[in-house]
């Protein structure tokens, strides 16, 4: 009867979870909750409270003896670190209960880290991140988006930017204790610390997701650079990142797919940079109309500037990039020098 508590515990939602504490506790003491939650949280926890149906009292019981452990875990963790908890809850709760315990709080807590930052403008973190040392702002970035964290990029010092870029491919994982550091230093006023086990962020595949949204000249500059300290470092990030000229490692279909989207000045404008065997496997994949329209364009359009071909080639790399997350074609990943501009 235990075993099927459980079971029915496991498989409610979070959410429901939350609205069965809340209807525990009373109307008084649930209307202070509700001080602490946005607008957001607020909605999605009215919702579940109004929706809620009838829950056996063993159930509401499993679900306030899970909060009620969730929160004394939160506490110790907090308050003493997680090898500090891990002692306090064994002793409490037996080994595998603290196993348990200190997992799902890490979970929740992990989500939280940096979380301060989404609330603030891509120049604003930079005046933020700036002056911190490049290690720093590595494992700050390491916890925003892609491209969020490209824009901050390429904003930094030349010299600065080489070693973040460098420091967040190297990374692996953060200690519990570098993650309150920094979240402390940045952000004092704020509670929540990051209080996982060492936690995996950064390296090779996300510093390749970066440098996807960096522009040409930055890129170039980075590569060119690094490689002088470490080629194999370059060549392993180039080996996961996506470019222009990668398009050639494309399928037939694939290509054919995002020709139909493309913007034809951005194909004509990207062409003018582009390698003979790019423009070639465009041309393919094109109806005959098309590519003769290209072409005609190709002969009158002159003087076109540099960052207007890049330009033009990273927002077909945009397009293609959007087509594939929604799974409409596939991309192949690059990394031969000889297809890196």
């Amino acid at each position: 009867m235990g075993s099927q508590s459980k079971t029915t515990n496991d498989e409610i939602k979070s959410e429901d979870k939350a609205a069965a504490i809340v209807v525990s506790l009373g109307v008084e003491k649930a209307s202070e909750i509700y001080k602490y939650l946005s607008e957001e949280e607020t909605e999605q926890l009215t919702i579940a409270v109004a929706k809620l149906g009838y829950l056996p009292p063993e159930t509401t019981e499993s679900i306030l003896d899970e909060f009620y452990k969730s929160c004394i875990t939160q506490k110790v963790v907090t308050e003493g670190g997680m090898e500090y908890a891990r002692s306090v809850l064994e002793k409490a709760f037996g080994p595998d209960m603290a196993s348990d315990l200190l997992n799902k709080v890490s979970k929740s807590l992990q989500s939280k880290a940096f979380s301060f930052l989404r609330k603030y403008d891509d120049k604003t973190i930079f005046s933020l991140l700036h002056n911190e040392r490049p290690q720093t702002i590595a494992l700050v970035l390491s916890y925003m988006d892609s491209d969020r964290a490209a824009s901050i990029l390429t904003q930094l010092p030349e010299r600065k930017r080489l070693r973040v870029v460098e420091s967040v491919a190297r990374m692996d994982s953060a200690s519990p204790e570098a993650m309150k550091v920094v979240e402390r230093k940045i952000e004092s006023q704020l509670s929540t610390v990051m209080t996982t086990d060492y936690t995996k962020v950064g390296g090779i595949d996300y510093i390749a997701e970066v440098m996807n949204y960096v522009d040409r000249s930055n890129e170039k500059y980075i590569f060119d650079e690094l490689s002088k300290k470490d080629a194999v470092l370059v060549d392993a990030i180039r080996k996961k990142m996506f470019v222009f000229e990668d398009i050639v490692s494309m399928d037939n279909m694939s290509i054919q797919r995002f020709v139909r989207d493309v913007d034809q000045k951005d194909i004509v404008f990207a062409l003018k940079g582009s390698t003979p065997e790019v423009s070639a496997v465009i041309f393919a994949n094109m109806s005959t109309r098309m590519a003769e329209a290209i072409r005609s364009e190709l002969e009158i359009t002159a003087n076109v500037r540099v960052k207007d071909v890049e330009e033009a080639q990273q927002r077909i790399v945009g397009l293609i990039r959007k087509l594939e997350e929604a799974g409409q074609l596939v991309i192949a990943k690059g990394g031969k020098d000889d297809i890196i501009a």
